[in-house]
């Protein structure tokens, strides 16, 4: 199979996923439960994300400038700073770190 096939296939179970999604009861759905491990859910697909893109080159590990980035704003993050000064403060940190290594 060529990699249009794959991706094609792809698509399709994501449609049927997203469609099956739509046909389970909707008391299934309201339950305290599920609205707990929604929320849980979207956090950690988010953190192994931001993970993946912090560490990883490839197939290789990547300790460099984002990681620190990642630190600085994380710390800002733990001190409630606004969004855009926490973002502006990683930028800064990447920015810095490439410039001295």
């Amino acid at each position: 199979m060529t990699a249009w096939h794959w991706i094609l296939l792809a698509c399709a179970l994501a449609y049927v996923t997203k469609l099956l999604g739509y046909s389970l009861p909707e008391r299934w759905m309201r339950s305290p439960r599920m609205v707990q491990v929604t929320a849980c859910l979207t956090v950690a697909l988010l953190a192994s994300l931001t993970v993946m893109n912090t560490v990883a080159s490839g197939a290789q590990l990547a300790l460099d400038a984002r990681l620190g980035a990642l630190a600085v704003a994380a710390i800002a993050l733990w001190l409630r700073a606004p969004f855009l000064l926490v973002v502006i403060l990683g930028a800064l940190t990447a920015g810095l770190l490439r410039w001295w290594a």
